[in-house]
This record gives structure tokens, C-alpha cells and sequence, in this order.
């Protein structure tokens, strides 16, 4: 071998990356794997490659208490390597150990504890120059599918652009990043999406796993990362900070709810997305095959933040109960079903935007249900009546107060009078 192998090697190191003396040592390991092989050879040896290119082989001594020490700590690490493995695959291990074959750990000799003998072979420079070879470009492959690893793990949840392949088995689809070829599964799929090959989509890295011929980057389309993306990409606003989007709710392939928020004074944040005669929003559905998206402005009050993420239907009231963190919403008889949406997509979407309970009820629903709380209990004299104040105040709205036990009424006096009021008027049943 000589220097220039070991320039080239060097230069290698520089280009990919690869941090300095690793080809090196990885030769320096083929080579010692290559001696062992070679009849006579010594138990415990070392290869030494210098600056020059120049290699020496080493048998090596230590003392013989110390030696079996190291032997035994080495055999008792690998019976317990197999022992975990045993447990994570639930197969058991039949592995022949040999003790040529284990690693002693020298960190625990002391240097001047070692003897060396030069052992190097008169005929081993064919070999070494084979092993070399092969150890460079096995490491050159490494270095890059490491590179490529590092770089993809970094960029998880970022949505990339790619040609999509071909479909793989169980509908998997394969997906040409440029460097490495990705994985957009079956289930990270939106239902009724077609990926004709040679089309371009979008997705989201949610996974980069290493792998033997390098990184396995895993894509979606379902992720809700990608809405944020595609927004970022087509509202200026977006990108610039001026408007923030605070939550998205999805359905893939259906519908999807985002709420924003302006960060700008005079920036309306929902005209912002949806841009001129639509045409930002416009853009972000046709990258979603059409699904329906509902931009609704954020709101710090609960009641008005519920009302607006019900959207497109229309809201009469919403009463928010904090504690149990439930909203119970009234709509105009002829909204119920739009605020419901089918099979309850609108409601449960609404739902996951405010982080409310949300209990969606028409005007008659809510009419009945209030008669039935503010004349609880059965209605004779002297029984107990539960549920909110019975008595109606001047704007036409039910009093909010809490009916007091044995009463349809509160506590206010003007509310309390109303209950003589109704004992002289008469039953029209009498």
C-alpha cells in the first residue's frame, strides 16, 4: 500500500464527509479480519496502518490472568446480547460463540502491559490491496446513506415536493424525492385520491427510519401539517408572520376547518387566506383534490370561537359551560342539519378547532328542553321544582338565575311576587 492511497483516502473523508481516521480504522479492522483467516495466525493481533501507507501486523501478549479475565467479560456481554435478543424477537438464540471471535475490551490493559511481535505476513499485500478497495467503497456508501439520514431526519414534518413512482405493494405508494425514494403508505392515504405515476403531490415527512440502502423516508397526506404548509405557500401573510394560523381540524378528503389570527392591525387574517375571488383558497383545494375548507377567525371567547367554527350555518345563541367545558348551541330549525353536517362531520370538526364539547340543538329542541328544566319535579302544590328561573324579563329573554328550592322562580323580589301572581289566577280546568 502506499501514500497516496492514504491521500485518497483522506480526501474521501473530506468530500463525504466522513469524520477523519474512520476509513482508517475500518481498514485497519478488514485487514486484521483477513490475517485471522490466514493459517497460523495469532489469537490476539493488530494491524497498524501509518501516514506512509506502510503496514505492520502485531501479535500481541498480555498476561494470562488478565487475558482470561478480558475473555470472560467479553463471553458474559455476548451471552446477555443474545438474551436480549431472545426477549425482543421472542426467538431463541443458537449461536456458536467463539472466543477468536470476541472483542476484548483493551481499554482495561495498561500499555505497558501489552507485547507486541511483528507477525505480518510475507504475501499479504495482494490481499491488502483487495481489502482496501472494498473497505473504501463499503465506507463511501455508509458515509452517504448517513449523510442522507441526518439530512432527512431533520426535516421531519416538512412538506417536500416528489414524482410519484409507482404503486407498491398493498397500495403503497413509491414517491422520488430527488436523493432518496419515499414511502406514502396505504393508511397515510386520502381516501379517493389518485396518484397517476409521473404526477407530482405534496406531503409530509412524519418518519425517517435507517435502513440498509439508506433512509426510509415515510410520507402523508393526511397529516394536518400539510393544510399549514399549503396556506404558508399561497397567503404572503402566512410567511411573513402578519397572520397566524392557531388550529386546523381535519377530516381528509372531506373537510377541513383552520382558525386564524391576525397579528397585523388593519390584516383581516380570514381574507387573507382566502385572497382575491378566492383565489389563494382556491389554490390549497386544488392541491387537496377538492376537499372543502372552512376559514374561521380565532376568538379568546369561547361562545363567539364555537358560533364561528360551526360555519357555514348559521348560530342564535351559544351557551358555554365552563367546568364542564361543554357548549350548548342554538340554531335557526332550518340550520340544524348544516350545523350538524353529515354523519355529524361539521359538529365534530368544530368540536376538535375550540376544544369544546359542542351540543348543537334547533330552537325547538331548545324551547322544549327549557320548559321541561324550568317546571321540574311533578307540578303539584308544595312539591319541589328544579331548574332555571321561569320568569321572563323585559328584552323577551328567560331570567339566567337558578330557580330556588320549592319555586319556578330566584330570589329577585319582582321574580318572587310573580309566584301570588300565578296562586289567584285561576285553573282553566276548574
Amino acid at each position: 500500500m502506499s501514500q497516496e492511497i492514504i491521500e485518497h483516502i483522506r480526501a474521501l473523508e473530506r468530500e463525504k464527509g466522513i469524520e477523519e481516521n474512520t476509513v482508517v480504522h475500518a481498514l485497519e479492522d478488514a485487514l486484521l479480519a483477513a490475517y485471522k483467516k490466514s493459517p497460523g495466525s495469532a489469537r490476539l493481533a493488530e494491524v497498524v496502518l501509518d501516514e506512509e501507507g506502510d503496514y505492520r501486523v502485531y501479535a500481541l501478549e498480555i498476561p494470562s490472568d488478565l487475558e482470561e479475565r478480558l475473555l470472560n467479560e467479553a463471553m458474559e456481554a455476548r451471552i446477555e446480547e443474545l438474551e436480549r435478543l431472545e426477549e425482543e424477537t421472542g426467538e431463541r438464540q443458537h449461536t456458536l460463540i467463539n472466543e477468536a471471535d470476541l472483542e476484548l475490551d483493551w481499554s482495561q490493559v495498561p500499555e505497558e502491559q501489552i507485547g507486541r511481535s511483528d507477525v505480518t505476513p510475507d504475501n499479504f499485500g495482494r490481499i491488502a490491496a483487495q481489502t482496501a478497495k472494498q473497505v473504501i467503497q463499503q465506507r463511501i456508501r455508509e458515509a452517504e446513506r448517513a449523510i442522507m439520514y441526518d439530512e432527512y431526519i431533520d426535516r421531519q414534518g416538512e412538506v417536500v415536493t416528489g414524482i410519484v413512482q409507482q404503486a407498491g405493494d398493498r397500495n403503497n405508494v413509491l414517491v422520488d424525492l430527488g436523493r432518496v425514494e419515499a414511502l406514502l403508505p396505504r393508511s397515510e392515504q386520502v381516501d379517493g385520491e389518485r396518484y397517476e405515476q409521473g404526477s407530482r403531490i405534496k406531503a409530509v415527512i412524519t418518519e425517517v427510519r435507517s435502513g440498509t440502502k439508506g433512509p426510509q423516508v415515510i410520507l402523508s397526506r393526511r397529516d394536518p401539517e400539510l393544510i399549514k404548509t399549503l396556506f404558508e405557500l399561497e397567503v404572503p401573510e402566512i410567511a411573513d408572520g402578519l397572520v397566524e394560523i392557531r388550529g386546523v381540524a381535519r377530516e381528509p378528503g372531506y373537510r377541513t376547518k383552520i382558525a386564524v389570527e391576525s397579528h397585523a392591525q388593519g390584516v383581516d387574517p380570514v381574507g387573507a387566506c382566502v385572497g382575491p375571488r378566492g383565489s389563494r383558497v382556491r389554490m390549497v383545494v386544488s392541491e387537496l383534490r377538492g376537499e372543502k375548507i372552512d376559514i374561521i377567525p380565532w376568538n379568546t371567547e369561547p361562545a363567539r370561537f364555537v358560533a364561528k367554527a360551526l360555519s357555514p350555518a348559521r348560530v342564535r345563541e351559544v351557551y358555554i359551560d365552563d367546568e364542564t367545558k361543554e357548549a350548548t348551541v342554538v340554531v335557526p330549525n332550518d340550520q340544524l342539519a348544516l350545523a350538524i353536517g353529515k354523519e355529524g362531520l361539521n359538529a365534530r370538526l368544530a368540536a376538535r378547532l375550540t376544544g369544546w364539547k359542542v351540543d348543537i340543538q334547533s330552537d325547538e329542541e331548545f324551547a322544549r328542553a327549557e320548559a321541561e328544566a324550568a317546571y321540574g319535579g311533578e307540578g303539584a302544590d308544595g312539591e319541589e321544582y328544579t331548574g332555571r328561573c321561569a320568569a321572563v324579563l323585559t328584552n323577551g329573554k328567560r331570567c339566567p338565575n337558578a330557580s330556588l328550592p320549592g319555586t319556578k322562580y330566584c330570589g329577585v323580589p319582582a321574580h318572587q311576587a310573580l309566584v301570588g301572581t300565578e296562586a289567584e289566577t285561576p285553573d282553566p280546568g276548574e
